[in-house]
């Protein structure tokens, strides 16, 4: 049975699961729905065209399908998506897409959202994921798989973030960052590869060295990017392990981190 609190404001067109709990002072709008065993905190706001999947997690002020903060939106009925299975802290904002873009922002699955963090409008965010406090996206981020961002990191808009990678706190990223690739600084620098993460994600000792030489191609064998690219490609057709730098690879538009 749905438990809503006495306070909250409901929407009578909203869509909620028959579980869902919505604590005080809450607002859902009428082109929101969520899904099975979500949990709705004091104080969360819920609008846009927002479809929310199973067993999510909202704690308490944040905002999410708010309007996005683009000077060219005009009140398109754009939308968010978001999985099943993510935590997202104390007021953490999330926009919808725009029109400039594919009209959507993406959440996936299992994702560990901190407080204050902010994702911005068209992002896409992959699923196992975890941004530390006071992260930010603008928009139409792409952030792949199991990437990790330490807190007080932001993200330029258009940037896409590999599977795997990890930014250090206070990382300040304006380039795209590879797979795998652990950056820090202002501006962000490549570090080294993410290896005691693949070591927990159950990557054995011949993947991670694959990673590792693949990582030696692009940073410091004086290859062009292009040159880089085509090796570490070829390579994946054999070492398996080496498929998230295709996949980074085929987004990347702004330049690597270096």
């Amino acid at each position: 049975m749905t438990t809503i609190h006495s306070t909250a404001i409901v929407d009578p067109k909203a869509e909620l699961a028959a579980d869902v709990i919505v604590g005080p002072y809450a607002v859902i709008g009428p082109a929101v729905s969520i899904g099975a065993g979500c949990e709705i905190g004091p104080h969360v706001v819920i609008d846009g065209v927002t479809d929310i999947g199973a067993r999510n997690r909202f704690h308490a002020f944040g905002h999410i399908g708010c309007e996005p903060q683009d000077k060219k939106y005009r009140g398109e009925p754009t939308r968010l998506q978001i999985g099943e299975g993510n935590t997202f802290f104390q007021s953490v904002t999330v926009s919808t897409g725009t029109t400039q873009d594919q009209g959507v922002t993406r959440i996936g699955d299992d994702n560990w959202f901190m407080a204050y963090m902010h994702i911005g409008h068209d992002c896409q965010v992959g699923s196992h994921t975890v941004f530390a406090n006071s992260v930010t996206l603008g928009g139409h981020v792409h952030v792949g798989d199991w990437a990790i961002l330490g807190g007080l990191s932001a993200i330029h808009q258009f940037c896409v973030i590999g599977a795997h990678a990890m930014a250090g706190g206070g990382s300040i990223i304006v380039q795209d960052l590879p797979a795998f690739v652990i950056c820090e600084g202002n501006r962000a620098a490549a570090r080294g590869v993410n290896a005691e993460g693949l070591k927990r994600r159950g990557f054995d000792a011949d993947q991670i060295a694959a990673v590792k030489r693949a990582y030696k191609t692009l940073y410091r064998e004086g290859l062009s990017y292009d040159d880089a690219r085509a090796q570490i490609e070829a390579r994946a057709n054999d070492e398996p392990a080496l498929r998230p730098f295709v996949e980074f690879f085929a987004l990347s538009q702004r330049g690597i981190i270096r």
